[in-house]
C-alpha cells in the first residue's frame, strides 16, 4: 500500500476566521483529524464529515497520549495510506511540539507537509488591543514558555527581565505568581505592566490588566481558566486605549450588533 501523507497545520489561536486558506482547504479534504485541546470547535466543525477525527489534547497534568505515542499514530495512519491532518492550536511549531512530531515522521520516511497558522501571542494580543511592539515602548518581544519540559518554573530570569520589551508568556496561569515575583526580584520593577488574557479570539474571551506587583491576585480573582496568554511590559498601557474587540462584543450583545464590530475596527 503507499503510504499516505501527514499535514501538520496550525489552526490558529481560536476564531476560525483566523485559518490559512490552505488549512482550510486541507480541512475539507481531509481523511483523519488529529487534533489537539486546543483547537475550538467551530474550527473542527469545517473539517470533512466523513473525516476519522482523533483526539490527542495534551492538558496540565493530563495526557491523552504521551509525545511518543502521538508520533507513532501519525505513522501507522499514514502507512495505512491515509490522508492525515494532524491539527494544532496556533502555529505547530511555537510551543506546539511539531518539530518532534515531523522529525519522527521523517525518521520514518512518511511524506508531510507544514502550514503555519497565527500563533497565540499574535492573535491573542491583536484581539486584546495590545500591540507586541511599539516605537514608543517597546522594540524587541520574545515568547516563552511559562514552564520547563521538567514542569517546573526554573526559566533563565536574568535574560527575561530586560527593560524595552515585551514578555509574552504561554501556558503561565498555573505558575504566575513565580513568574511575576522572579521578574521583580531580578530587575523589572514591579509596577510593570502586565496583562492576562483567557480564550483570546473566541466569544468567551477575558482581559485582566495589572501590573507584576498585583496581577496574580487580579486573575485568581476574575477565576480565570487555561487557555490563557500573558503579555509583559510597557505596550499593555495601550489595552485601555486600543482594545477593540471585547468592546464590540459587548456592544453586539447589547443589540449593537454588527456595526458596532466595524466601528471599534476602525478606531
Amino acid at each position: 500500500m503507499r503510504p499516505g501523507t501527514v499535514y501538520l497545520v496550525g489552526a490558529g489561536p481560536g476564531d476560525p476566521d483566523l485559518l490559512t486558506l490552505r488549512a482550510a482547504k486541507l480541512l475539507a479534504e481531509a481523511e483523519v483529524i488529529v487534533y489537539d485541546h486546543l483547537v475550538s470547535a467551530p474550527i473542527l466543525e469545517l473539517g470533512a464529515r466523513a473525516a476519522e477525527r482523533i483526539y490527542a489534547g495534551k492538558e496540565r497534568g493530563n495526557h491523552t497520549l504521551s509525545q511518543p505515542e502521538l508520533n507513532q499514530l501519525l505513522v501507522r495512519l499514514a502507512r495505512a495510506g491515509k490522508r492525515v491532518l494532524r491539527l494544532k492550536g496556533g502555529d505547530p511549531f511555537i510551543f506546539g511540539r511539531g518539530g518532534e512530531e515531523v522529525e519522527a515522521l521523517a525518521a520514518a520516511g512518511i511524506a508531510f507537509e507544514v502550514v503555519p497558522g497565527i500563533t497565540a501571542a499574535c492573535g491573542v494580543a491583536a484581539y486584546a488591543g495590545i500591540p507586541l511592539t511599539h516605537r514608543d515602548y517597546a522594540n524587541s518581544c520574545l515568547f516563552v514558555a511559562g514552564h520547563l519540559k521538567d514542569g517546573s518554573v526554573d526559566l533563565d530570569w536574568d535574560s527575561l527581565a530586560r527593560p524595552g520589551r515585551t514578555l509574552v508568556v504561554y501556558m503561565g496561569l498555573v505558575g504566575l505568581p513565580t513568574l511575576c515575583r522572579e521578574l521583580a526580584a531580578h530587575g523589572l520593577p514591579a509596577a510593570t505592566p502586565a496583562a492576562i488574557v483567557q480564550h483570546g479570539t473566541t466569544s468567551s474571551q477575558r482581559t485582566v490588566v495589572g501590573t507584576l506587583a498585583n496581577l496574580p491576585q487580579l486573575a485568581r480573582a476574575a477565576r480565570l481558566a487555561p487557555p490563557t496568554l500573558i503579555i509583559i511590559g510597557d505596550v499593555v498601557r495601550l489595552h485601555g486605549i486600543l482594545a477593540w474587540y471585547e468592546s464590540s462584543a459587548a456592544q453586539a450583545e447589547a443589540g449593537a450588533g454588527e456595526p458596532a464590530r466595524a466601528q471599534a475596527l476602525t478606531r
